[in-house]
């Protein structure tokens, strides 16, 4: 019943997964979510994130930020770290994450989705076919509208953790 909303696969934070691991199997397109998984929400990009595209651009990925934040957020998070990126992408419509994988010359075997919601990041990423990877979110303080999401996120979580056989 909860399966099309779980993640491929789960990490602590987008800062400890396998970059050069996921590199040596193939992927060459990383797409990342912004707010609560790279920085808390709001934030400007910090040292941690600069330095960590600085090293997905030198392992050889093309990273692509969709973001559901306005052209300005993203744009501005963006300025010290220089890849592309997509506003407004209305995740989990499809449209972007494949909009994404043009730009960044990928297909969906090649390309993997990063971020903290189910609903929106990983449900977006499982119905255009990519990999997705599940981090924590960064910090508890967030907007209204998902922390009731963050709810039903712990219903679904619970169920897929049972299945994985995960406690």
């Amino acid at each position: 019943m909860f399966n099309r909303f779980f993640p491929d696969e789960c990490a602590d934070s987008a800062y400890k997964i396998d970059y050069e691991g996921l590199y040596t199997q193939g992927y060459r397109g990383l797409l990342f979510d912004i707010d609560n998984t790279l920085v808390p929400h709001g934030a400007p990009a910090d040292q941690k994130a600069v330095a960590l595209f600085k090293r997905l651009k030198e392992i050889g990925f093309r990273c692509c930020f969709i973001s559901n934040n306005q052209k300005e957020r993203v744009a501005s998070f963006n300025q010290p770290i220089q890849v592309s990126f997509i506003e407004n992408a209305h995740k989990p419509s499809v449209k972007n994450y494949r909009k994404a994988m043009e730009r960044l010359g990928t297909s969906q075997d090649t390309t993997i989705f990063i971020g903290d919601q189910l609903f929106t990041d990983i449900y977006g990423a499982k119905k255009a076919g990519i990999r997705n990877i599940l981090v924590k979110p960064i910090h508890p303080k967030e907007e209204i509208q998902i922390v009731l999401k963050r709810y039903l996120e712990k219903i679904v979580l619970h169920f897929y953790y049972k299945e994985e056989g995960i406690s």
